[in-house]
């Protein structure tokens, strides 16, 4: 299904980048949780577009609504219905592009798999799609700090060929990331991120980057063995983004060019618990949370929707010019970062509810 996700904490999202709405249902949500509109509001208001100078020129309020699964501002345990509007629509902008197939975008793949595709924008595989993510995440990361006291915070780490310094994993805010539009909390390198992408942007092209994610306060034992670890499902989750590209957790690739010596994590008595003097593992080890902070890397492409002329070929191989039309990010990561801490979101509560269902059925 192109919908669904999670096991107990199940989520199904709908809608496309130009319908008349978009949203998601919960299913498997606690009973009992306080759940009102503003709770998931603020992270969608970090996603939307228009926020600033940096992404699409789209505007759109996207204010969502609790249709079912509330009652006095209290989860009921029955599926839990958001839904936001769409309103700035402009299909017009893409009457050239429905015999087109943009270069590197979705469109094509659509096409070869259903024989039909949404005529204006991305249809489902535009970012659009990711508003019921991030509802939906919201609404986990809210269980997530009630039950465990758990932080998500994700942060813009490089943009194009332009690095940030390393942020301190244990006590990086998003008060702090959220100081500037573009989430990057290295405000020097910052200013030149800002000003490559605000070059692009006057100029019709993107560019990539990629967003650094932390969680902390993960108790240890959560992820399942062998084919739902939990590094795997952070992966499935991450690169389930639209114009994601690449994972890595821990040290990531530049572990592998360390000595077992060097990269292994002693264990260490810690607050009387045992954790880790080190954190390579990047707070996963055999697929489970070992206690430590959990924290990762994602990579995201250039916007493949740009309005400099690009040489291609119509669907019926006809070569051509293409100009695309329309409003897009010319760098998704400023808007990607809440949607990096939302999937997060989703991964963790459902493995904690799994790992909680595991611990009541255990004999005493």
């Amino acid at each position: 299904m192109s919908s669904n996700f999670g096991t107990l904490f199940k989520v199904s999202t709908f809608g496309e980048s130009h319908c008349k709405s978009v949203g998601v249902v919960i299913d498997g949500c606690p009973p009992g949780l306080k759940l009102v509109e503003t709770d998931i509001q603020r992270q969608l208001d970090r996603r939307r577009p228009g926020q600033s100078k940096l992404t699409t020129d789209r505007k759109e309020k996207d204010q969502v609504q609790i249709l079912s699964g509330t009652e006095h501002g209290v989860t009921l345990g029955s599926p839990i219905g958001l839904k936001v509007n769409n309103l700035d629509q402009r299909p017009a902008d893409y009457g050239e592009m429905e015999t087109i197939p943009r270069p590197s975008h979705a469109d094509f793949t659509y096409m070869a798999k259903y024989g039909i595709k949404a005529s204006s924008g991305g249809g489902r595989s535009s970012a659009r799609e990711t508003i019921g993510t991030v509802s939906s995440g919201a609404v986990a990361e809210k269980i997530l700090e009630l039950a465990y006291g758990m932080e998500i915070v994700a942060w813009v780490s490089s943009v194009g060929p332009l690095e940030a310094a390393p942020a301190d994993h244990q006590t990086i805010t998003r008060e702090v990331v959220d100081q500037t539009d573009l989430r990057c909390p290295d405000t020097e390198i910052g200013e030149k991120m800002r000003a490559l992408i605000m070059e692009l942007k006057d100029g019709g092209d993107s560019t990539g980057g990629t967003v650094s994610c932390v969680i902390r306060n993960v108790p240890a034992g959560l992820g399942e063995p062998v084919y739902e670890k939990l590094e795997a499902k952070l992966a499935q989750a991450m690169l389930a983004i639209p114009a994601t590209k690449g994972f890595e957790i821990g040290s990531g690739f530049e572990g592998t060019r360390l000595r077992g010596s060097t990269h292994n994590d002693p264990f260490v008595m810690k607050e009387a618990r045992l954790g880790t003097a080190t954190n390579n593992s990047g707070g996963i080890q055999g697929g489970i949370s070992n206690g430590e902070s959990i924290y990762f890397r994602v990579a995201f492409k250039p916007p493949a929707t740009i309005s400099q002329p690009q040489q291609t070929a119509d669907y019926q191989g006809t070569s051509l010019t293409l100009e695309a039309k329309g409003r897009h990010d010319p760098c998704v990561v400023p808007r990607a970062v809440p949607i990096v801490e939302s999937m997060a979101a989703l991964v963790m509560v459902d493995m904690a509810m799994r790992q909680e269902a595991r611990l009541a059925l255990r004999p005493s």
